[in-house]
């Protein structure tokens, strides 16, 4: 009899930011540097160690090639693709490099997509009752959603979370965790409570994390420019993508996945907001 654990190992990182209003209370939407989508996403990484193998592999590989000599991101005193893979900061070729091996790792993705313009009305709204839209609500939030049917699948979980400042308290993620357990409890009337590690950390330390900021990175520009060709070269890989405000059809959002594949052309514009609050 095969009694071997299965222990699942997930990272958890985000893309955009949630910068809604300036000091003055002006909507910031359509601002140089301001994103229009603020996206959380979870990567379940089978195999954490070899993952972190190829990885360090094809690091070594970029670092021994004379083509990339002298090139300030690949010098280990920045800190940057010497130390770790980031899509931002990652010269294109890296990032080709980098697209090519990650189809390797039998990697899952799920996202949860907000958009800012609905944001916007949102805190506006809160603020007219005395109360404020807290950038942490909205990123617990995600997170429950994201793990409500997750953590049911193995004997263990082990999470990490791209470390967010204070902002990332245990707790607060613990708490969020309990609300997706609660959720799946509630939708389908069966509770569990498998054993879950959540910490904190740097993707310097978690090649976990620098994955799923590659796959975050490709959607948000699928997104935020309509630029399709990074997302496509490892769009199997999402096995759920939630844009939550997307409500043209379903009040609770598009849910793209194999039954219901992502294109440029199923996204609904998000980037302002006219005249009577409503998205454009």
């Amino acid at each position: 009899m095969n009694t071997e654990q299965s222990v699942y190992h997930y990272f958890v990182d985000e893309a955009g930011d949630l910068n809604l209003f300036d000091r003055k209370g002006r909507v910031l939407l359509g601002t140089a540097g301001v994103s229009n989508v603020f996206m959380v996403g979870v990567a379940h990484v089978p195999d954490p160690e070899s993952a972190r193998a190829v990885l360090e592999t094809l690091r070594q590989k970029l670092l021994a090639d004379p083509y990339f000599k002298g090139v300030p991101s690949l010098q280990s005193e920045q800190k940057k693709t010497a130390l770790m893979f980031h899509a931002k900061d990652d010269l294109p070729e890296v990032r080709r490099e980098v697209f090519q091996v990650l189809p390797q790792l039998n990697v899952k993705v799920q996202v949860a997509i907000r958009r800012k313009a609905v944001l916007v009305r949102e805190a506006q709204t809160l603020f007219r009752y005395g109360r404020k839209l807290r950038p942490y609500d909205v990123y617990d939030s995600l997170i429950a959603r994201l793990f409500r049917n997750l953590l049911h699948k193995a004997d263990e979980n082990r999470i990490v979370f791209a470390y967010r400042g204070k902002a990332a308290q245990k707790e607060s993620l613990a708490q969020a965790i309990l609300k997706g357990k609660q959720n799946f409890t509630a939708r389908w009337g069966e509770f569990y409570d498998k054993p879950t590690t959540i910490t904190s950390g740097f993707p310097s330390e978690h090649a976990g994390l620098q994955i799923a900021d590659y796959y975050l990175w490709a959607l948000q520009r699928l997104y935020e420019v309509g630029e399709e060709r990074f997302f496509a070269s490892v769009a199997r890989d999402y096995r759920l993508i939630m844009d939550i405000d997307d409500t043209r059809r379903k009040p609770y959002g598009e849910w793209y996945s194999d039954s219901n594949p992502l294109t440029p052309e199923k996204i609904q514009p998000s980037n302002r907001l006219d005249s009577s609050g409503s998205t454009t």
